[in-house]
């Protein structure tokens, strides 16, 4: 197997929680933390190396290192940025973390990268977007978290629901990783079964849909105020990505994908079903939106799109 190699950048809660996912799925060899305290990097890099007499899938190194150290990795995850504050959207954050991915960017294309790229910074489908736009990568080598995690929380509530594993229910949330997000109910099932066919069979009943919607999006916000931030669920959705791109199997899995007309949107990143392999992501997954879907659906997407005018302004 060929020796694969990680660069973390950002090495808060968020870029840790992944680091500490993917050490554990053996998901590479080599791993390369950089983060703008060279301290937290290195501190992180001799605290995560104490694990490998314990791992099933021990590593070869894991450092503290720089922008240099891009170039001949195999997928650069950027989680870096200031946290989502105490009752603050995820859309609030917008100027400062564009002028930080900005940074980012410019060091990450001068440094002859020419792997794939994962993007978790919030608010996560203008930080991807910005990102692509100024290293010009490839569209597909570039992806974000999108929704994944708001779909795995959905997949999780709707199983804790009907009382079954969540990797039997086969279900997305699309749109904005953030309020404007939404659920596409019609695509919905339980093995096998759609969502209102477990409705009719008195699985589950219709309001609670609804309520399902709320705790989705509300999650993210009672976690904050609990524990000031999330970073587990996100960090083990990282991993999920990079797993599958590594393994370049072809799932489907969803993510921040770039718009070419799919969806009757164009021109940014947003969150949606996607075919990943070893290059990034294939092609965007077209559910059958019904018309009310597709009405919300353009509501977030408008939303994004009204958001990337305040990003590219505070880049200029």
């Amino acid at each position: 197997m060929a020796k694969r190699k990680i660069v973390l950048v950002g090495c808060g809660a968020v870029g840790s929680s992944f680091i500490y996912s993917a050490i554990n799925q053996g998901l590479a060899q080599e791993y390369v933390l950089i983060d703008a305290f060279e301290g937290i990097a290195e501190g992180n890099a001799i605290d995560f190396a104490d694990c490998q007499a314990a791992l099933d899938h021990p590593f070869i190194s894991i450092k503290a290192g720089n922008y240099s150290d891009c170039k001949d990795a195999d997928i650069i995850v950027i989680t870096a940025g200031r946290p989502q504050k105490d009752g603050e959207t995820r859309l609030n954050m917008v100027a400062d973390n564009a002028k930080i991915m900005k940074s980012i960017a410019l060091e990450i294309k001068k440094s002859g990268f020419k792997g794939v790229t994962i993007i978790a910074s919030n608010p996560v489908d203008i930080m991807t977007t910005v990102y692509q736009k100024i290293t010009q990568f490839d569209y597909h080598q570039v992806l974000g978290s999108g929704t994944i995690l708001d779909t795995l929380r959905l997949q999780y509530l709707i199983g804790e629901k009907i009382a079954v594993n969540p990797k039997s229910v086969a279900a997305y949330v699309i749109g904005e990783h953030g309020d404007s997000s939404m659920i596409p109910w019609s695509s919905v099932s339980v093995g096998n079964k759609t969502i209102y066919q477990q409705i009719t069979e008195g699985r589950i009943k219709e309001k609670d849909l609804e309520e399902l919607r709320k705790e989705v999006a509300q999650r993210a916000y009672k976690i904050i105020k609990l524990k000031r931030a999330t970073f587990y669920g996100i960090g083990a959705a990282l991993a999920l990505l990079v797993r599958n791109i590594l393994e370049g199997q072809n799932h489907v899995l969803v993510a921040g994908a770039y718009l070419q007309g799919e969806y009757g949107q164009q021109g940014f990143y947003i969150g949606v079903p996607t075919i990943l392999y070893e290059k990034g992501w294939k092609r965007v997954v077209q559910l059958p939106l019904t018309k009310e879907e597709q009405t919300a659906f353009d509501k977030s997407c408008a939303i994004i799109k009204e958001t990337l005018e305040t990003a590219f302004a505070a880049i200029k």
